[in-house]
């Protein structure tokens, strides 16, 4: 899961980043915005949290550009703000929650995880599954009944990846985006290594999952 963070106060920005990840999300940090802005209509993210007080453009702005494109990434809203008016306003404008600072990280993180399941991933205790298969997205590690093997990071998101699409394929250059990030020089050989490793996992808990190839488009997750 690939989320942007929003904020102009940097050491908050930082706090925030490290924060998730350490539980395992790939984060990226813009902090005016403009810069926020840009990155968000990137639409390679699954969750931005975003600041409403920025410098050169405030949130409430930019999360209607964001609704006006017609992305559904969800949106967390930061504010000191604390009145319900602020609130409101951030709601009606297209946001899907709101924290007030100063909040617990394990409030944030609680919220990620609800608007994870609004969007229909399966997140049990930071577990995705699928088929005969159950990933702890925390842990790392990919387990079959009474059977398990530990991912790297990498391998991981990529597998979050494929899960959350479910039955859709999903190209190369997506899983760059997603994955590595939409500046990295990541090509088409770095997917196709890391689809290989995870094959090899699949077999090695003889899973009914498996990652079939279709030519020209991409890659597709399916359970038989």
């Amino acid at each position: 899961m690939r989320i942007l963070i929003v904020e102009d106060e940097l050491p908050l920005a930082e706090a925030l980043a490290q924060i998730l990840k350490k539980n395992n999300y790939v984060v990226d940090t813009a902090n005016d915005g403009e810069i926020g802005l840009d990155n968000a209509l990137s639409d390679i993210y699954d969750l931005i949290i975003l600041d409403i007080m920025l410098p050169k453009r405030d949130g409430i702005s930019i999360l209607k550009e964001i609704r006006k494109a017609g992305l559904s990434t969800p949106v967390i809203l930061l504010t000191a703000r604390g009145e319900i008016s602020d609130k409101v306003i951030g709601l009606d404008s297209g946001a899907d929650d709101y924290l007030a600072k100063p909040f617990a990280s394990e409030e944030l993180l609680a919220r990620i995880r609800a608007l994870s399941r609004r969007k229909g991933e399966v997140v049990l205790d930071n577990s995705l599954k699928f088929g005969d298969l159950q990933l702890n997205t925390s842990t790392l590690k990919l387990t079959k009944e009474d059977k398990e093997i530990k991912l790297i990071l990498k391998e991981a998101e990529l597998l979050s990846l494929l899960i959350t699409r479910k039955n859709l394929a999903t190209s190369k250059e997506l899983i760059i985006e997603k994955v590595w990030g939409f500046d990295s020089e990541a090509e088409h050989n770095h997917v196709e290594v890391y689809i290989s490793f995870l094959r090899k996992k699949l077999n090695y808990l003889n899973s009914k999952v498996t990652i079939n190839t279709l030519r020209g488009v991409g890659y597709i997750l399916e359970s038989n």
